[in-house]
């Protein structure tokens, strides 16, 4: 008994496709993918954040900028704190002030011996006491006035002493907040062109992941086309193959010839 073999095939061209296919796929599969050429990379520190960092950890910049200005703020502290204020002029406006205050006393002991002179007891007992009560109140008046110059210079030297402690306290608080200002202003500047760079190695990233999966790309490309090809048509031609009987077969088909030509004739 013959037998036939039906083999369906596609158009020449298109097993072409296929078989590069074929090709393309198992050598582009083989090859290692570059991804060192798109690992992710983070920018560094821009300069203007680098400055700002070492600003503030600097001793003496960021870091205790107040120090110097408790410091003196502390030498205006204390029972000697108003020295450093006193005047250096003082004790020549209290001597003028004085001598001044001595001349016009000078003049009133004067008047006490006309007055004396004048009631007919110059050089009596009586001027004598008016002289004597004068000048102790004279003297109490210049111990008074010596002593209130000394007072108002001393409560001028502390007010003054006092000022600059409120000063320097403020420089202790005003100082760190206007470095602060510059580290801020700095690290923000730094900032913006640490984004820029960023962005720039994140484009030179992506363009080298699309480098590297381009032709992986392109080949799947090719696939899904070879795919809704061989999806949308069927076979173009078929091969019917028909093999020559074995002697076996031949044997048996006269066999079975003979078996009914007997069979007939009986």
């Amino acid at each position: 008994m013959a037998t036939e073999t039906s083999i369906t095939r596609q158009a020449p061209y298109i097993e072409a496709l296929g078989e590069q296919y074929g090709k393309d796929l198992t050598a582009l599969t083989a090859k290692k993918m570059p991804t060192a050429t798109y690992a992710p990379t983070v920018a560094g520190q821009d300069k203007a954040q680098q400055d700002a960092y070492t600003m503030a950890t600097t001793q003496g910049q960021g870091i205790g900028a107040y120090q110097p200005y408790i410091t003196q703020a502390a030498a205006y502290t204390g029972p000697s704190a108003y020295q450093p204020f006193m005047s250096p002029y003082q004790q020549q406006v209290i001597d003028t002030t004085l001598a001044e205050y001595d001349k016009q006393s000078q003049k009133g002991m004067t008047g006490i011996g006309t007055l004396a002179a004048q009631s007919g007891n110059l050089g009596g007992g009586r001027e004598g006491v008016m002289r004597s009560e004068y000048q102790s109140q004279s003297d109490l008046n210049r111990a008074m006035l010596n002593a209130q110059m000394l007072q108002q210079g001393f409560g001028q030297a502390q007010q003054a002493a006092q000022t600059a402690y409120g000063n320097q306290m403020q420089m202790a608080g005003a100082v760190p907040g206007l470095i602060g200002q510059d580290i801020s202003r700095l690290g923000s500047a730094g900032a913006i062109q640490q984004a820029q760079t960023q962005a720039t190695l994140d484009a030179q990233r992506e363009a080298n992941r699309m480098a590297a999966y381009d032709p992986y790309e392109r080949l799947g490309y090719m696939g899904a086309g070879l795919g809704n090809i061989l999806g949308g048509m069927g076979g173009q031609y078929q091969t019917t193959i028909r093999p020559d009987p074995t002697p076996l077969q031949s044997a048996l088909g006269i066999l079975s010839t003979g078996i009914g030509v007997y069979d007939k004739f009986r």
